[in-house]
Formats: structure tokens, C-alpha cells, sequence
């Protein structure tokens, strides 16, 4: 339903950090204003028009409290996520982890966005950032060309970029069930939520010969190749060692194979992708393989020998600020020349990488938009919680080597130990750095009268 008389706060960009930001503003009292180009021009990785579309793996990592992607999904639960709260609603199973149907995921926060009362979404490329009332700027590592430089001769830096990767996704009905089998690590969760592909030593060395040699989807002459490391294709990876793809995306502990009851020396993961159980994608298999040679290669995978590949893995280029340089911890730009009011930047854009942690930082910005437009004190995260971490590390990191950065415990000030001591066990000093975050998320979600989003919404 769109809103009546002017918006309080333009967004620019439908994607997950837009869309909370959207839905946060709007919450706060704020009218908004949703820019989204899609479908009236595409991007090289979108393929729907819906915001919140999921361009890469359909999971949004871990669910359990005690590791730092569940502690992150948590926080955005107790401040009302609508992404977070779509995801649970379009789940599919995928052991301990949450994973959605990309397409229902997409729908139900597209139809949360526009019907909320106080949201108008519009349709067309945003070239020129406005002023004159509180802006957002979301519009993620595929941000416009135009718009990105706009972006560059406001801040006045060289942009940064680098390089990101989607894997395959294939037809389920064309999986070799006499080879490949259900099973999640370790047994956790629903075993049908993922298949494995037992390597013998010899596939394992002879699939890796043949990463090694194929032919790659060449880059510009003029973009020097930046990989992120959390995201590495996977031929990349086989050209580090020898065994670096058997400790890594073939890792196979945590499985055993059900006729032999022994461990297969390497397995490739396939991740239901929808909850019909149609699709599954190749876990870890982010790739610029050219799509001849991923059909050819891929198909070497023990079970896959007769696959049909839906959709083939691709790379594109991802922009991001020198945020230490420009950002504060509100995720407002520092200086803002012959600007009449406060420019905000959420998700990728920003430096944070993934789905969840693009989401969380739209949050934050929403919140602080909205109260830009009422001239209220801007709100700034206990630096305890996952969200509030993350955005000291973008914001007080180090600008002469920055670098996207995912949710981890790391980033968390370390624990002050009581009249106990600390906890020795590694388990038990990730569970107090969550529990401590989590009171803190959730005393500030008090305070500032937020609220699970709730389920209608994400419908």
C-alpha cells in the first residue's frame, strides 16, 4: 500500500540490507521511500525482479546461538528482522544451518516491503544521490556505474572491489541415488537436507588434475583479480595444495558412508536449495570455470556423471568502501560536503560479507535514518553484540588494508574473567561470548521498543 505525502527517508537498492532498512525505517515512524532498479534494468547476477533475491548459495549459515552467524540471526530476530524473520518462514532443511527456498524467501520479504502502509517502493535506477532529507544508500556489490561514481566523487576515494563466485545448482531428479546419499555432518538436523558424493583417493586426485587444467572465464586486463577469502572458487583452492580442497570444501568428517560404515577419503556436499527437494547446489564449489568446462568437470563428481546443471556457477565483481576512512558507527558518512542532510550506507557496500550480515547492518541504518529525519540522536551498538562488533570493524578498522569481513567470534571484545576465572573449555568461552551479547541485544531492543517481526509479515 503506498504512503501519502512526502517520504522522511529515501533507501536506494531492494536487496536484504534496503529491504530491513525499509522495514525498520517504516517501523520507527518513518515514510520510505524503496528505490529498486530491478527489473527495469538488470544486473549480471540477478535473475528476478523480487527484492531480497538471493544471488549466490541459498544459506544463511548457522543457526545454533554459540557460533557467531546464529548469535548474528538471533540479534536481528530480538530487533524485528523482516529478513531474518522471511527466512524462517521459506526454510528448508540443511542440518544445523538456515537454509531457504530462494524463490518463497524472496516473495514473502517482497510482499512484506510492499505491503507495509509507510513503504512505496519505485522501480527505476536511482543516477544522482538526492539530498535535502536522510538517505540510504544499499545498493550492494553490484552498485550501478553511475551511481557508483556519484558514490566516488562524494567520498573522494579510489573505489575497492573485489571479486565473488556462485555455485551450481542442480537438478535433484538427475543425482545418482545408488552413489550419492543423505546425511548432514555429524548427524545434525535433517539428514535429507543435503547429499554427499563419496571420492575414492584416486577421483579425488584425478578431479583436482582437472580443476588444474581447465579453462577460466578470462578477468579485464585492467581489474587486477582481488578474491575474497571466504569465498574462493574452487579451482583456486585446488591450485594451493595438494590436499587443500580434501580439508576443505571436500572435507569429509562427519560423515560416514552408509554401505561401508567407513569415511570416503573426500566428499562433495549438494544443499537442498528449495523444499520441494528439486534443486541442490554444490557446497563450496564457487567457481569462473567456464560453463563448458563445469559441465564437463563436474560431471567427474562420483553421482553427478549424468547431471543436469539449472543454473552453472558465475563471478562478478563486488564494489566496497574504504569504510574505516568514511564510515561512523551509526553507518553514516563522515563528511558530507554542500550536503544538507545525513547519507547512510548498509550491506555489502560497507564491507561486511554475507547474506546476514548485510541484512543486520540495514537494521542498525533504518533505525538511524528515521531518526535523522526526527533530528533525535543517532543509535550506536554495544560493541558485545555481533552487529555491534561488525560495525566497529568497518568503522574503526584499518583503512590502509581493509578488507570484507564476516560474522566470527573474533571480532568480539574478549571476556572479562569473574570470580571463577574464565572458562577453559573452547565451547564454553564461545557459549559466554553469546549470552553476554545476546542480554546486550536484547536489554537495548527493549529500550528502544523493538519487537520480534511477526510472522503475518513475512507471509
Amino acid at each position: 500500500m503506498p504512503q501519502s505525502g512526502h517520504p522522511d527517508v529515501i533507501i536506494i537498492g531492494g536487496g536484504l540490507a534496503g529491504a530491513d532498512a525499509a522495514w525498520q525505517a517504516a517501523m520507527e515512524g518513518a515514510r520510505v521511500l524503496l528505490y529498486e532498479m530491478r527489473p527495469v534494468r538488470r544486473t549480471p547476477a540477478h535473475q528476478t525482479g523480487n527484492l531480497a533475491e538471493l544471488v549466490c548459495s541459498n544459506s544463511l549459515k548457522s543457526n545454533q546461538l554459540i557460533t557467531a552467524a546464529g548469535m548474528l540471526k538471533h540479534e536481528m530476530r530480538l530487533l524485528g528482522s523482516v529478513v531474518i524473520a522471511s527466512a524462517d518462514r521459506a526454510a528448508v532443511p540443511s542440518g544445523g544451518a538456515l537454509s531457504v527456498d530462494r524463490d518463497l524467501f524472496a516473495a514473502a520479504v517482497t510482499a512484506a516491503i510492499e505491503g507495509h502502509p509507510r513503504i512505496t517502493v519505485v522501480r527505476e535506477e536511482v543516477t544522482e544521490i538526492p539530498d535535502g532529507l536522510p538517505v540510504v544508500i544499499a545498493t550492494g556489490p553490484l552498485t550501478s556505474d553511475a551511481l557508483a561514481a556519484q558514490i566516488q566523487a562524494l567520498t573522494g576515494t579510489q573505489a575497492l572491489y573485489f571479486y565473488d563466485a556462485a555455485s551450481p545448482i542442480v537438478d535433484a531428479e538427475t543425482i545418482n541415488r545408488d552413489i550419492a546419499w543423505e546425511a548432514s555432518r555429524y548427524d545434525k538436523g535433517e539428514p535429507e537436507g543435503y547429499l554427499n558424493c563419496p571420492f575414492t583417493e584416486a577421483e579425488y586426485h584425478r578431479f583436482r588434475e582437472e580443476l588444474l587444467k581447465a579453462e577460466r572465464v578470462p578477468l579485464k586486463d585492467f581489474e587486477p583479480i582481488k578474491l575474497f577469502e571466504g569465498c574462493l572458487p574452487i579451482e583456486e583452492l585446488a591450485q594451493r595444495g595438494e590436499l587443500t580442497l580434501a580439508y576443505g570444501p571436500l572435507k569429509p568428517v562427519g560423515l560416514r558412508h552408509p554401505r561401508t560404515g567407513g569415511r570416503p577419503f573426500a566428499v562433495a556436499q549438494l544443499r537442498r536449495e528449495n523444499r520441494a527437494g528439486t534443486l541442490y547446489s554444490l557446497v563450496g564449489f564457487q567457481t569462473r570455470l567456464t560453463w563448458p568446462e563445469q559441465r564437463r568437470i563436474f560431471r567427474t563428481i562420483p553421482g553427478l556423471e549424468n547431471a543436469t546443471f539449472v543454473r552453472l556457477g558465475v563471478m562478478h565483481r563486488n564494489t566496497y568502501l574504504n569504510s574505516p576512512a568514511l564510515l561512523e558507527p551509526t553507518l553514516a558518512l563522515r563528511r558530507r560536503p554542500n550536503r544538507e542532510a545525513s547519507l547512510f550506507f548498509a550491506g555489502q557496500i560497507t564491507g561486511v560479507e554475507g547474506y546476514v550480515e548485510s541484512a543486520a547492518t540495514g537494521i542498525l541504518v533504518g533505525i538511524n535514518a528515521a531518526r535523522a529525519a526526527r533530528a533525535e540522536p543517532l543509535l550506536t551498538l554495544p560493541p558485545e553484540t555481533m552487529l555491534g562488533a561488525l560495525v566497529e570493524y568497518i568503522a574503526h578498522g584499518s583503512a590502509d588494508n581493509f578488507q570484507p569481513m564476516n560474522a566470527n567470534l573474533g571480532v568480539l571484545p574478549p571476556l572479562v574473567p569473574n570470580a571463577f576465572g574464565m572458562p577453559r573449555r573452547r565451547e564454553e568461552r564461545h557459549r559466554a561470548l553469546t549470552e553476554r551479547g545476546l542480554r546486550k541485544m536484547a536489554a537495548l531492543a527493549a529500550a528502544i521498543g523493538r519487537a520480534p517481526a511477526p510472522a503475518t509479515a513475512a507471509a
